[in-house]
């Protein structure tokens, strides 16, 4: 007995040292270079940065690399999480920039190159601890460099604002006619691939993914009753970069296909 009362402290006494290391891990750095080179259409100025402000984002980088494990149903973890799966993103098109998709990049998503509390992970690692929290809106919150992506904000998210900032985002994701188109009236929808790919994440939604689509598409939108289900069309996935000059134009999907053959056997 007294032995698991001493094993229960000591995993308290972990959490505890966590969340106190990555409180003190400093987004400020993550939330200048979103602000400074971020636009309102969440296109990034990766030459501007490149040349600018690499250093910056290595700095930042490194912090995630060197802070406490995060536990993603935290406010801390979650928003730890979030912005480091978007920060490593940036900073590996930075590395390969000019590209014009992360597709056309070595492995981009599988392998485990990045340093994060301390482990080496993936990106997709990093999305499956987020997954695993049962919060489908992570999904409108992490950015692939990819012009299909849901919004790239132009600030960090904070455990203070996680919630509000998660729940802007989605809407925002949703409100946006050349990601996602939603007309309840007619039962309709033509959504981004990312629900197709995720779907079982929505599943627990109340009201499945058809719920999630009412509840945070803009509101002129919403007519149908919430017990009718929409007829779900998925779009085809832009994978070109997510950069402010016209680099990632144009990718097609027969380069998509190459560069991901050439991706897997790497």
């Amino acid at each position: 007995m007294v032995a698991k009362l001493l094993f229960g402290l000591y995993l308290i006494t972990v959490a505890l040292h966590a969340d106190s290391s990555l409180a003190k891990t400093d987004h400020a750095i993550w939330n200048a270079l979103l602000a400074e080179y971020v636009d309102d259409k969440s296109r990034v100025d990766y030459a501007r940065l490149k040349k600018q402000a690499s250093d910056h984002l290595e700095t930042y980088v490194r912090e995630l690399s060197l802070a406490g494990q995060p536990d993603p149903k935290t406010p801390q973890g979650k928003a730890f999480l979030i912005n480091a799966y978007n920060a490593l993103v940036i900073e590996w098109i930075v590395k390969n920039y000019p590209v014009k998709s992360i597709m056309a990049t070595p492995n981009p998503f599988r392998k485990a190159r990045h340093k994060v509390a301390g482990e080496k992970m993936s990106l997709d690692e990093i999305e499956s601890r987020l997954r695993a929290t049962g919060d489908p809106r992570i999904h409108a919150a992490l950015v692939c460099a990819a012009r299909s992506c849901p919004p790239l904000r132009t600030e960090a998210y904070t455990p203070d604002h996680i919630d509000q900032q998660l729940e802007d985002n989605t809407r925002r994701w949703l409100a946006n006619s050349d990601l996602n188109k939603i007309d309840a009236a007619h039962r309709h929808a033509e959504v981004s691939a990312i629900f197709e790919w995720y779907k079982d994440d929505f599943i627990s939604y109340p009201g499945g993914l058809s719920g999630f689509l009412r509840h945070y598409s803009p509101p002129k939108t919403i007519t149908a009753t919430v017990d009718d289900e929409l007829r779900i069309i998925v779009k085809d996935y832009d994978w070109g970069l997510n950069d402010q000059s016209n680099i990632g134009a144009g990718y097609s999907s027969l380069q998509l296909a190459l560069d991901w053959l050439i991706s897997w056997f790497r």
